[in-house]
C-alpha cells in the first residue's frame, strides 16, 4: 500500500507506524484519541517488540492514507452470531476485514480500534526491530541473529550498544526486515498491564490541541444556522442585524445553511442567532408519535433479516406461559462536550482541514467532492476529540467549513457550530420499537420471538460512510438480540427497516444500544414468569450456549453479592449483553431516597479475552455504563413542528457526579478472541437500571426514558 509522507524530513519510515530519527521514536497512530486511550495503547503494542518504554515514544496522529484502513471494520460482514465463531470463521472474517483497505476505510468506531491494531501494531513493532538490528549488523559486520534489543538500543554478544536513534540514517539505506514473529504473552513487559496515558500531561495542564484550540496566522471565526427541519430548504434570510454587529466581516450563503464570518467565535454565534430566517416544510412526520407511527408501520412489511431462527417459535408449547410486550427507545443526541468544529484553508488547488474527526479518509473523500477538488488536493489533520460517539465520523461540520472556507480563498477560518446547532442537527440514535412474544414453562425459557423496528444506521449511516449503497439483511440492526448466547430451543429474531426520516447514523453501540434494553428486558420479564431468579435464570440460559457469557454472569453475582439481603428501600436488577465481541453483565442497585430514586451503585463484568490495558479498559466500561445509564434515565430527542425541541443541555442532561453510582469493574480473560471495550458495556446497562426499578417498585417500564414513569433523581 502506498505509505505516507515522514512526519519530518530527517525521519526514517521503518514501516507505515514506525518512525525514528534522532530524537527518538515516532508512532503514527490513525485511530482518533477521543478519550479511550487508543494512542497509550497503540503506543505499548509497538514499544513490546520494539524494546522501548512508552515514554520512549513519540506519539502523532496519522494523515489520510489509505495504508492506515482500520482491518477490523469489517469483521463482523460475514454471517452468523460471532459468539460462536470457530477459528476458520474468525479467520475468515480477518481476511474480509482487508476489504477496508480497498474502501479507503481509515476510521475509529465499532470498538475496533485494537481488534485493527493488536498484531498490526506488534508486527510493526517487530519488523522496525528488525530493520534496526539489520543497520546494527552492517555497521558492526556480524550476523543479526546474534544481536538483541534492549532500551531504544540494538546490543551485540560483546556489550557494544547502539542506540536505535543512532541507527536511523544507516535503516534508511536498507530494505526493511519483514517479520511477523511475534513474542509470546509470557514476556510481554506493557501488554496487560496498565500504563500511564500518552495524553495525560497535555490533557491535565490544557496544552492539548482539540479542534477549537487550532490557531493559525490570519485566522477569522465562523457560526451557521442551518434548517431546523431537516432537508428543508432555505426560503429567504435578512441578515441586516448581524451584519450591523460588531466584529462581523461576512454573511456568507450557503444555499441551505448561512454562516456568519467575525473576528471571535462568541460574536459568529450571537451574530448567527440575529439572522432572521424563513425556512420550508419538513418531508417528514412533524411531531414525535408521527415519527413512531411510521416506524411502526415497517411491521407490516416482510422483515429485512431473520438471523436467528431456532426451532419452531409459531407453535406455543402446550402448558406454556406466555409474555408479550411491546417496547420503545427514543432517538438520541451524542451530546459531546466539543461542539461540532473543522477549521479549513483553501488556496484554489488545495484543500487543508484541522478537525477532531473519526474518519479522516471520509473527511478527505467528501470535502474534495463538494469542492471539485481530487482526494489528493485535501489534507485532513486529526487533532484530539472531546468526544466523538460516533458522531464524528460523519462529516458536516468539516464539509461545511471547506465550503465555507471557498468562499475566502488564502484565509484559513474555524467554524464553531453553537450548542443549539449540534443538539439540533445531529445524525442520531434511531428511536426504535420492538414487539415479543416469549413463552416460559416448568421454569425454564422455551420461547423467544422478537421483531424489531428502526431506521437502519447501516443503510443510512454506513452508505455516508462508504459512499457506497447498502443493501441485504443488516446485521448491525438486531446485533445484541438475534446474538443473544442464551439457549432458547424455540428463538427468532426479525429485524425490520423503517423509512429514512430523521437522519440517524452511529451512536455508541448503535443497533445494540436499543436491542440490549429489549432482547434483556424480555428475559427478565420471562423470569419473573417462571417464578425463577433472575440472574440464575440468565445463568442457566448461558451456561448451555456460551462460557464466557456464563463466566461474567457468575463473576457479577459474586461480585455483587447477588442473592444476599438487600439493604432497605433498595432494589437490584441485571442485565446482560453480549455485543463487539465481549459479554458483558451488570447490577445495579438503586434505592429510594425520600421519594427520588437514585442508582447508588454498579457492578460490572466483561470478558475481552485479552485486556491490553486493564485501567484504560475499566474506564471505558465506567465510560459506557454512564452513558448508557443517563439515556435510560433521562434522554431523549423529540420532535415538535418538524423540529428538534431539545436544544442544550439543560434539556438533553447527563449523568451527574451527584446522580453517578458507585462502580466495581472486574475483567475476565477467557474469551476466545479479543473483544471491544468501548461499547459493551452500553448495551446492558439500561435494563440493568430499569430492571433494578422494577425490583424497588413493582412497576415494569417497556419504554426509556424511565424519568417518565419513575421519579428518578436527576
Amino acid at each position: 500500500l502506498p505509505a505516507p509522507p515522514a512526519p519530518g524530513a530527517d525521519m526514517t519510515m521503518l514501516t507505515p507506524f514506525v518512525f525514528v530519527d534522532e530524537s527518538g521514536v515516532t508512532l503514527m497512530a490513525p485511530r482518533s484519541e477521543m478519550g479511550q486511550g487508543v494512542k497509550t495503547s497503540w503506543a505499548a503494542l509497538i514499544a513490546e517488540e520494539l524494546d522501548v518504554t512508552l515514554d520512549q515514544v513519540t506519539v502523532l496522529h496519522g494523515p489520510a492514507a489509505k495504508a492506515y484502513y482500520n482491518s477490523a471494520m469489517l469483521h463482523d460482514a460475514v454471517p452468523g452470531r460471532g459468539y460462536d465463531a470457530y477459528e476458520w470463521y474468525h479467520a475468515l472474517g480477518q481476511t474480509i476485514g482487508h476489504a477496508a483497505k480497498f474502501l479507503n476505510l481509515q476510521v475509529t468506531g465499532g470498538s475496533r480500534s485494537m481488534k485493527d491494531g493488536f498484531e498490526r501494531m506488534r508486527i510493526a513493532g517487530a519488523t522496525a526491530r528488525e530493520t534496526l538490528k539489520e543497520a546494527a549488523a552492517q555497521q558492526l559486520g556480524v550476523a543479526r541473529s546474534s544481536l538483541r534489543t534492549e532500551d531504544g538500543a540494538v546490543i551485540a554478544s560483546d556489550g557494544t550498544r547502539i542506540a536505535y536513534t543512532d541507527l536511523a540514517a544507516a535503516a534508511a539505506g536498507i530494505d526493511t526486515v519483514q517479520t511477523d514473529a511475534l513474542r509470546p504473552s509470557s514476556e510481554w513487559r506493557l501488554i496487560g498491564t496498565s500504563q500511564l496515558r500518552v495524553d495525560m500531561v497535555a490533557k491535565s495542564t490544557g496544552t492539548a490541541d482539540f479542534g477549537v484550540d487550532v490557531r493559525l496566522p490570519g485566522m477569522v471565526y465562523a457560526s451557521l444556522r442551518q434548517s431546523p427541519r431537516f432537508g428543508a430548504e432555505l426560503v429567504s434570510f435578512d441578515a441586516t442585524e448581524a451584519q450591523a454587529m460588531e466584529g462581523v466581516s461576512r454573511i456568507v450563503d450557503l444555499g441551505d445553511a448561512v454562516a456568519v464570518v467575525a473576528n471571535n467565535t462568541w460574536t459568529a454565534m450571537e451574530a448567527a442567532k440575529a439572522l432572521d430566517i424563513e425556512w420550508g416544510a419538513a418531508s417528514y412526520p412533524s411531531t414525535t408519535e408521527g415519527l413512531f407511527d411510521r416506524i411502526t408501520a415497517a411491521f407490516d412489511d416482510p422483515p429485512n433479516s431473520t438471523l436467528r431462527d431456532d426451532g419452531d417459535v409459531d407453535t406455543l408449547p402446550e402448558g406454556a406461559q406466555v409474555i408479550e410486550a411491546e417496547y420503545r427507545v427514543p432517538y438520541l443526541a451524542h451530546a459531546t462536550m466539543e461542539p461540532m468544529n473543522a477549521t479549513a484553508l483553501y488556496e484554489g488547488s488545495s484543500l487543508t482541514i484541522w478537525a477532531p474527526n473519526q474518519g479522516p479518509t471520509v473527511v478527505q473523500r467528501n470535502a474534495a467532492e463538494v469542492l471539485g477538488l481530487e482526494i489528493a488536493q485535501v489534507a485532513v489533520n486529526t487533532t484530539y476529540l472531546g468526544g466523538g460517539f460516533g458522531r464524528r465520523i460523519e462529516t458536516d461540520y468539516a464539509v461545511r467549513a471547506a465550503q465555507l472556507a471557498a468562499e475566502m480563498p488564502g484565509v484559513p477560518v474555524q467554524l464553531t457550530w453553537s450548542r443549539e446547532e449540534d443538539m439540533t442537527h445531529d445524525y442520531y440514535r434511531p428511536g426504535a420499537v420492538a414487539r415479543y412474544r416469549a413463552a416460559v414453562k416448568d421454569g425454564k425459557a422455551v420461547m423467544v420471538h422478537g421483531k424489531i423496528a428502526a431506521q437502519s444506521t447501516s443503510v443510512e449511516g454506513a452508505g455516508r460512510m462508504t459512499g457506497m449503497p447498502m443493501s441485504g439483511p443488516d446485521k448491525g440492526h438486531v446485533d445484541a438480540a438475534f446474538n443473544q448466547p442464551f439457549a432458547v430451543p424455540n428463538f427468532r429474531v426479525e429485524g425490520y427497516l423503517a423509512e429514512p426520516m430523521l437522519p440517524v447514523g452511529f451512536w455508541r453501540s448503535v443497533g445494540a444500544s436499543f436491542n440490549g434494553f429489549f432482547s434483556d428486558t424480555i428475559i427478565d420479564e420471562m423470569a419473573v414468569a417462571a417464578g425463577r431468579d433472575p440472574l440464575a435464570f440468565r445463568l442457566e440460559l448461558a451456561q448451555a450456549e456460551h462460557g464466557p457469557s456464563a463466566g461474567v454472569l457468575q463473576k457479577v453475582a459474586d461480585m455483587s453479592g447477588w442473592g444476599g439481603e438487600k439493604r432497605p428501600n433498595t432494589g437490584r436488577g441485571v442485565g446482560f449483553a453480549y455485543s463487539f465481541g465481549t459479554p458483558v453483565a451488570t447490577v445495579v442497585e438503586v434505592e429510594d431516597r425520600d421519594g427520588e430514586i437514585f442508582v447508588t451503585r454498579c457492578w460490572i463484568a466483561a470478558d475481552l479475552g485479552t485486556v491490553i490495558d486493564p485501567s484504560i479498559v475499566e474506564a471505558q466500561m465506567i465510560s459506557g455504563a454512564v452513558y448508557g445509564m443517563s439515556a435510560a434515565i433521562q434522554g431523549e430527542i423529540t420532535i415538535d413542528d418538524g423540529m428538534v425541541y431539545q436544544e442544550n443541555f439543560p434539556d438533553y442532561d447527563a449523568l451527574r457526579m451527584h446522580t453517578a453510582p458507585v462502580f466495581e469493574v472486574a475483567l475476565l480473560e477467557t474469551n476466545h478472541h479479543l473483544g471491544g471495550a468501548g461499547e459493551p458495556s452500553t448495551p446492558p446497562i439500561m435494563p440493568a437500571v430499569a430492571n433494578a426499578v422494577f425490583d424497588l417498585t413493582g412497576a415494569r417500564s417497556r419504554t426509556l426514558p424511565l424519568i417518565h414513569d419513575h421519579p428518578m433523581a436527576v
